[in-house]
């Protein structure tokens, strides 16, 4: 008995401190601070406690115990549907949207993070009533060190080069590198965007990155965050000054234009750079046999 609450009490920590590792509050304003931690947090205990009790349970037999465990296991699956819900009503009040691709891209995240710590719970507790506590400890570490490591997803710098574009006018045209942004007629904001606007080329490294930057919704998240971070000066029902992200339909290329509060044009091309690829914007043509073909 005493064996048991020590393989449980192992397992519950290992598998809370992995959620503590994996949870962040960054520019994205998500989860928020403190009652999204706590939220977070209390599901991760209760994962974490799941994966522990898994191999006591197993280990007694109890199997409709070990049953029941799997059948909670499962509800986690809601957690993807409570984060899309609650990031789609914040979506009401941003000036510069998530996407809908960015939101599902969270949601997954937040719904994978919870099995990982099942998975370090499970593994802790089970190494412990294997081999005892020294060795528990030891795979504990382990797996908070590969759920670190997990969390470092592929970036846009992973995939295309990142490079100043030049702001001009090729007569009402709005330029970034040879990129065409859009057409804009008056004067007085001509002036202002030479001024203040700054851009970047996009360049991907081969077809897959070509592909993927074709998404809107990895576009999105591109303009969400670099809005986040440097601001932006459009404000409600005024959209002149939106942020925009086109293509050069010949080159692949993309154009990105941003009137920023912080005209920092080097923080501009490495905030790009970290933002996240989204999974369901990501392709893979070169991954299949025509696909090559068609690029060589």
């Amino acid at each position: 008995m005493q064996n048991h609450v020590l393989t449980i009490l192992l397992g519950v920590v290992a598998g809370t401190l992995a959620r503590l590792v994996m949870l962040r509050s960054d520019y994205r304003h998500y989860p928020s601070y403190p009652h999204g931690f706590v939220t977070h947090i209390s599901l991760g205990f209760i994962a974490a406690l799941v994966g522990a009790v898994a191999v006591p349970a197993l280990a007694k037999p109890d199997y409709v115990a070990a049953t029941f465990l799997i059948l909670a296991a499962q509800q986690f699956r809601e957690i993807r549907n409570m984060e899309r819900e609650t990031l789609a009503r914040i979506e009401q009040t941003k000036l510069v949207q998530r996407g809908s691709d960015y939101i599902e891209g969270i949601a997954g995240v937040f719904e994978a993070r919870n099995y990982l710590v099942i998975i370090t719970a499970l593994a802790t507790s089970g190494a412990n009533h294997l081999w005892g506590w020294p060795v528990a400890l030891g795979v504990a570490v382990i797996s908070l060190v590969i759920s670190h490591l997990l969390m470092q997803g592929e970036c846009v710098g992973d995939i295309a080069d990142v490079v100043p574009g030049k702001v001009h006018f090729d007569r009402s045209l709005l330029m970034v590198g040879d990129v065409v942004i859009m057409n804009v007629g008056l004067p007085a904001f001509r002036e202002k965007v030479l001024e203040e606007g700054r851009g970047v080329v996009l360049k991907p490294r081969d077809d897959d990155a070509r592909l993927t930057l074709d998404s809107i919704g990895q576009r999105q998240a591109i303009l969400h965050d670099i809005s986040v971070i440097l601001g932006t000066k459009i404000d409600e029902k005024e959209m002149e000054f939106m942020p925009l992200a086109k293509k050069n339909a010949d080159t692949g290329e993309i154009g990105i234009f941003l009137l920023p509060n912080e005209p920092d044009l080097e923080c501009l091309v490495e905030i790009i750079k970290k933002v996240p690829v989204i999974e369901s914007s990501k392709a893979r043509p070169l991954s299949s046999y025509y696909g090559r073909r068609a690029a060589d």
